[in-house]
Formats: structure tokens, C-alpha cells, sequence
């Protein structure tokens, strides 16, 4: 493969294209399976699907943190694209089998089979962008590029799921699911990546795999912007667990609503991820993050009054907002953090990644229970609580670094 220089262009690569549009695709058929399991939660289990939810999203963090690390200290061993395309058609089988789910078990096993899939594909994914792109700033875009389809799956699939299930049964969606990492096994698969040399095998030890974590956590400004993450994982927590509740017991609504109030909350995050670039160049990050908790904080507070339909709306806009103006501008305070030292911001994404879900594994919980044992304007204090402890933790780390 003919190597890329500073003044080639990125976007004329194939292989690179070809990547990007892989993850984009698998990212949509994610994020759709997101907004159906609510809907399948709340057929199943009813106004335990709250429960439900938070449970089977606590055991895809569980996937995520303890088998990504892994994953991540293995991938330079495995082969990556063969490895790439088995995840992708084992992930689409097990989507398959989700409309014929008629247990709550069944939907715990598919959740942590499914995501045990997707915490080996991440970090395979991620190995193979230097390969494809050697060149370091093209490195870096592409690392920016995926953090933004990230962001933009989860605006894009709840308008999807609204348009679609003015046509079709939400369990028919989890076949769009299945096509949707086919596409991706295809695409890799029409990929050329250079043969590179298997690496030495090196024995994996409980040092290999959390020295990542201990670098990230030593760095004052990674440390705050990971508490700055656990008033977003109290947000998107109860966005995720409990909006299918709200819509269905509070506002007497249907699926097509609860996907609706999805979709508002992806236009606030939108708006903001669109505006936000701009406005870094006149503002730190730092600035924005204070902006989302106070925004966040006070969001739970409304929705603690549990409002009808318009005020509603405003939280849901609201509660995406305040989310990314926290994690839109996270890989700029990594990459300059890393950046002092000439540091490989790989380790540092990784550990951010993992360090981040465990905020998504408390809130799960923590969003399900509250609201299934104390209801719905309960479960916004105590989350909204959660939030608040954010604040003041991030406003004693960054009063320490400053003074």
C-alpha cells in the first residue's frame, strides 16, 4: 500500500474510508438496538422496565470494563481483520435473536453476549488506524472522527427509530440491526491492510493492563474531566433507562413517542457538538464543562417535578446539552495532556474509555432501582444527586490544579 504523506489526503484513502464507514454503520445499528431494547424491556417486564433496563445495561458495562482492557492488552496478537469480520457476524446472528426473546434472562445474556463482541471489536478497530493512516496528525483526525460518530449515533438513531416505527413493528428493527454489521464484515472485508509481522508475545499482567488507568488518573486535568463525566453518565443513565417510563406512565404516550423524546435529546447534544468546535477557540474546555454540570444539575431538579409534555421536552434538550458540553471537547483535553510529554494518547483513550463506563455502570443501576423502588420524581433527585457530587468533586480538583 502506497504510504500517505502530510500532503495526501486523508479522505482519498480507501482503506481508511472504507474504516470509517464500517464503524459509522455499526454505530447506527447500536445505537437503533439501544432505543428497541427499551421498547422489548417494556413489553417484557412492564413498569419494571426500568429495571430491566438498568440491569442489562449495567452488564454491557460490565462487558466493557473488564473484557475491553483485555482485549485492548491482546489485540497486537490476534489478526485483525479476520478477527474484525467474526465479531461483526457473530454480533449480527445474536441480533437476530432478539425478537424471538420472550424471558428477561434471555435479554441479560444476548446483552452481555453481544457487548463482550463489541468490547473486542473496539479496540481491534482502533489498532488498525495507524496501520492505515501512519502519518500522525491523520492519526489524530481519524481518532477525532470516531469519537464524533460516537456522539452522532446517539442523535441519529432515535430519529431513526421515530421514522421507522411509523412503518414497522419495533421487533422487525432488530433485523436492520443484523444487516447493519453485515455491511461492516463487508466493508472490512473489501479492505487492503498491509501484512505486518505477528508481534512477540508478551506475558499480560495486572500491571500491564491498569498502568494505562494509573497514567490517566495522574494527570490532574484527565482526573477532573472524569468526574466532569459522571454528572453525563447520570444524564444519558436516565435519558437511556428511564425515558421509555416517563412516556409510557407519566405522559400515557407510545413507542413512537418514547423514540420522540429520544430524538429531542439528541438535538440538544447536536446543537451543542456543532456550535462547540467554534467556540473552543475563544473558551477552554473547562469553561463548557461548568456550563453542562450546572446544566445537568438543575435539569434534574425539573425533572424531579415530573412535567407534562412540554416541560418534558425542555429536559430531554436540556439533559442532552449538558452532556456534550462535557464530552464533546474530552479528546482536546487528552490529546494536550498527552501532548506535554510527547505522549502515545492511545493508553490514554483506552483508559479513558474504560474509567468513563464505570460512571455508565453505576448510574445504570443506580437510575433502575431508584425509580423502580421510590419512582420517577425520586430517582431525578438521587441521580440528580450524583450529579451535584460531580460538581463539587470537579470544582475541588480544578480549584487544586489552579492554586
Amino acid at each position: 500500500m502506497t504510504a500517505i504523506t502530510n500532503t495526501d489526503s486523508m479522505w482519498h484513502n480507501r482503506n481508511y474510508i472504507r474504516l470509517l464507514a464500517a464503524q459509522i454503520t455499526s454505530l447506527i445499528g447500536t445505537g437503533v438496538s439501544s432505543v428497541c431494547l427499551a421498547l422489548l424491556a417494556y413489553n417484557l417486564a412492564g413498569n419494571n422496565a426500568g429495571l430491566v433496563l438498568s440491569i442489562a445495561f449495567a452488564i454491557k458495562m460490565v462487558a466493557y470494563i473488564g473484557l475491553a482492557p483485555i482485549f485492548g492488552a491482546i489485540a497486537h496478537r490476534l489478526p485483525k481483520q479476520p478477527t474484525l469480520i467474526i465479531l461483526d457476524i457473530a454480533r449480527a446472528l445474536m441480533f437476530l435473536c432478539l425478537p424471538f426473546v420472550t424471558h428477561v434472562w434471555q435479554v441479560y445474556g444476548l446483552m452481555f453476549a453481544i457487548n463482550a463482541c463489541s468490547a473486542g471489536f473496539s479496540p481491534l478497530f482502533q489498532s488498525i488506524l495507524p496501520t492505515v493512516l501512519p502519518n500522525k496528525h491523520q492519526y489524530a483526525t481519524a481518532l477525532s472522527l470516531s469519537r464524533m460518530a460516537y456522539d452522532l449515533e446517539q442523535i441519529i438513531s432515535p430519529i431513526l427509530v421515530a421514522l421507522l416505527l411509523t412503518v414497522i413493528q419495533f421487533k422487525l428493527l432488530f433485523t436492520l440491526d443484523a444487516a447493519t454489521f453485515i455491511i461492516s464484515a463487508g466493508l472490512i472485508l473489501c479492505c487492503s491492510l498491509p501484512k505486518r509481522t505477528p508481534a512477540i508475545a508478551t506475558k499480560i499482567t495486572l500491571n500491564s493492563l491498569t498502568q494505562g488507568i494509573s497514567n490517566y488518573l495522574g494527570k490532574p486535568s484527565l482526573k477532573a474531566l472524569w468526574f466532569a463525566y459522571l454528572a453525563a453518565a447520570s444524564a444519558s443513565a436516565m435519558v437511556l433507562v428511564n425515558t421509555v417510563v416517563y412516556v409510557h406512565d407519566i405522559l400515557q404516550g407510545n413507542q413512537t413517542q418514547t423514540a420522540l423524546a429520544l430524538m429531542v435529546t439528541g438535538l440538544g447534544s447536536m446543537i451543542v457538538a456543532l456550535r462547540l468546535p467554534k467556540l473552543l477557540d475563544k473558551y477552554t474546555p473547562q469553561h463548557f464543562h461548568w456550563l453542562g454540570l450546572t446544566i445537568i444539575c438543575g435539569t434534574f431538579l425539573i425533572g424531579a417535578l415530573t412535567p407534562g409534555w412540554i416541560g418534558f421536552s425542555c429536559v430531554c434538550f436540556a439533559m442532552g446539552m449538558g452532556m456534550s458540553f462535557i464530552q464533546t471537547s474530552a479528546g482536546l483535553i487528552i490529546t494536550k495532556a498527552c501532548d506535554s510529554n510527547n505522549e502515545d494518547t492511545g493508553p490514554y483513550f483506552a483508559a479513558h474509555f474504560s474509567l468513563t463506563h464505570f460512571w455508565w455502570l453505576i448510574t445504570y443501576l443506580v437510575a433502575g432501582m431508584s425509580v423502580k423502588f421510590l419512582g420517577l420524581s425520586y430517582g431525578y433527585m438521587i441521580m440528580g444527586g450524583l450529579a451535584v457530587i460531580s460538581f463539587i468533586i470537579y470544582a475541588r480538583l480544578n480549584h487544586s490544579t489552579t492554586s
